[in-house]
């Protein structure tokens, strides 16, 4: 038997509020999708606000039939794999030592990891020790040097503290398990959650990831994604600017141009949007876990 829910205006009123902030933080995201498969002029228009005005696809066409793209992706999606990896093993290595109060200097680590979420040497120091150490043109340079995300080893560190059982740790202690075999087994699997927060944020952060690339990667053959959308917006605005002396070629080739940067946005941001469906479920569990103490 069905019973109907009977909601509280308070109740219908939060129900409205979160429509609504759902909305406005969608909108955006769909504005762009709607102006990708338009005519920029009936976007400036204003003629785009729900649905595809002037349909084209000379946006994405420009932006596929480009040579570095596939390359670009599969770059990308290495790079992303990768330092997905190791992101999060580094993450676990030293939040999960640092969540017992009882570690020697765990204080001191901590004030040392701290600052570095407030001062930074700098790109040129940074560049320096990176050349220095022979990661130029390599791999190495775009997943090493962001490895740990401080304020996400705060938030697992936090997890470790106030959501695994001490007693269960303790236990496995006492029947002989070591401080490596408990993380593998104890600590792991019980932090799935967490963990599936940890991978979202690492996949976004390498996958968006541009300026490191452009940095520590001379050349096309090794550029990530985003770069190689950047680099075709480019082109194509300096195309647009250098034929402003040709009658008529200045405003087609802007009008170009102003269809590949929202077309790039959507390739740039697909694949992420695909995948999240997927871990959404561990994404908001471990959110939960990771701010409440229980």
């Amino acid at each position: 038997m069905n019973k109907k829910i009977k909601y509280t205006s308070a109740e219908s009123l939060l129900t409205v509020f979160i429509i609504t902030i759902g909305i406005v933080a969608a909108y955006p995201l769909y504005y762009v999708l709607v102006a990708s498969f338009s005519d920029p002029y009936q976007v400036y228009a204003g003629k785009t606000f729900l649905k595809p005005s002037g349909f084209t696809l000379r946006g994405y066409q420009s932006v596929f039939l480009d040579p570095n793209l596939l390359s670009g992706f599969f770059n990308s999606v290495k790079y992303t794999f990768f330092g997905t990896l190791y992101s999060v093993a580094l993450l676990y290595l030293t939040a999960y030592p640092l969540s017992f109060k009882n570690l020697p200097g765990r204080k001191l680590i901590s004030i040392f990891f701290i600052i570095t979420l407030y001062f930074s040497g700098g790109l040129i120091p940074t560049y320096l020790i990176v050349k220095e150490t022979g990661l130029i043109n390599t791999t190495a340079a775009i997943i090493i040097p962001g490895g740990i995300a401080v304020s996400n080893m705060v938030i697992l560190r936090s997890f470790f503290e106030n959501n695994i059982p001490r007693d269960i740790m303790e236990a496995a202690k006492i029947d002989g398990a070591g401080y490596w075999r408990i993380f593998v087994q104890v600590v792991i699997p019980l932090s799935k959650p967490i963990m599936a927060v940890m991978i979202v944020y690492s996949m976004v952060a390498y996958w968006n990831d541009w300026f490191t690339a452009l940095i520590y990667l001379p050349g096309q053959a090794k550029a990530p994604l985003p770069l190689v959308l950047r680099n075709i917006l480019i082109k194509s605005s300096v195309s647009a600017a250098q034929s402003s002396t040709i009658s008529g070629g200045y405003a087609e080739l802007n009008k170009i141009t102003e269809m590949i940067k929202f077309s790039s946005m959507i390739v740039a941001a697909f694949p992420m949007l695909v995948i999240f469906p997927f871990v959404q479920k561990y994404f908001e569990k471990g959110l939960m876990a990771g701010a409440v103490k229980g």
